[in-house]
């Protein structure tokens, strides 16, 4: 049995736990959602079955790998999420006994009765490595990020390298200089390996100082646009209909006193700010510092004058 609250978390579209529960009851669950928000479920045993996910969440893949894993019998999850968290959690529950192999468009996982410990490095963070690169190309300065597995910011340095940015890969390291003005691109988010919901506002303040008009169209979440008012405050030019933001670029932004609605509106402000003139200030850090450990420490080590300052 177990009661757990509807999650909260960044504002940046519907983001409904329904395939997580029809998952869950698939493979035997009993759900009950209580009025106040509180979701329970309970279950015997659960046991292993088919499920199709509808889209291919990442969550609701990750909770449905680690419910089939100690299911009875075998179950198959197809349209599922690959992106590498996922696949890092299944090296993970692997360690620990699971038993799962993947398949076309998903996993096969063949129930064990128990798992045990295990030692397991979790994969670097592709989303903070791709906001400092994207920093280097804003402020037309050069940025390495090492230990990291550039095959994981392949869409980001390919987004870059069309705009004109210089990116340079090693094994474990990329490298991105900016240099003159860059060009326009068009580009769409789409689930792994495509180009990340989660890099999307970076890449908007970046391409707001861009030559040209260019469009970047968000198909995981197509309302993740409530930073732009930001933007526009900061002088530039964007128009947003139908999930897909139309940037045309300007020469240069100006300093504003911006607030951060999410994690990566928050970063694309923090980028805005560093490439416009004059000062800016950003409130709402605690939403920067769910996603990024000593943002301020790392920028700074860059050459970035920002601080964080106590506002009573």
């Amino acid at each position: 049995r177990a009661e757990v609250p509807l999650p909260g978390g960044c504002t940046i579209g519907p983001r409904p736990v329904d395939y997580h529960l029809q998952g869950l009851r698939a493979l035997g669950a009993a759900v009950r959602e209580e009025g106040d928000g509180t979701i329970v479920l309970t279950a015997e045993k659960l046991r292993g079955t088919r499920v199709r996910l509808p889209y291919p969440s990442v969550g609701a893949t990750e909770q449905l790998l680690m419910a089939a894993a100690l299911a009875d019998g075998d179950t198959t999850i197809e349209n599922a999420s690959r992106e590498p968290e996922v696949l890092d959690l299944v090296e993970l529950l692997r360690g620990m006994g699971a038993r799962i192999e993947t398949s076309a468009d998903g996993f096969n996982v063949e129930g064990v009765p128990a798992l045990h410990g295990t030692e397991h490095t979790v994969i670097p963070d592709r989303l903070e490595a791709g906001t400092y690169l994207i920093a280097g190309a804003i402020t037309r300065g050069r940025v390495t990020v090492a230990d990291l597995r550039p095959e994981h910011l392949a869409s980001l340095a390919q987004v870059l390298g069309e705009a004109g940015a210089r990116v340079e890969t090693s094994a474990d390291a990329v490298t991105v200089e900016g240099g003159g003005r860059l060009q326009p691109v068009a580009v769409r988010t789409a689930p792994y390996p495509g180009f990340p919901t989660d890099l999307q506002p970076p890449l908007v303040s970046l391409l707001s100082l861009a030559e040209g008009e260019s469009t970047v169209q968000d198909t995981v979440f197509p309302t993740r646009f409530g930073y732009v008012g930001e933007l526009i405050r900061m002088g530039a030019r964007i128009a947003v209909a139908g999930g897909t933001a139309r940037i045309t670029g300007v020469k240069g932004l100006h300093g504003a006193d911006l607030v951060a609605p999410d994690i990566r509106a928050g970063a694309a402000l923090v980028l805005a700010g560093l490439a416009a003139r004059g000062e800016s200030s950003i409130a709402g850090l605690d939403q920067l510092d769910r996603g990024y450990a000593d943002l301020e420490g790392k920028l700074t080590r860059l050459g970035a004058k920002i601080e964080r300052r106590d506002v009573q």
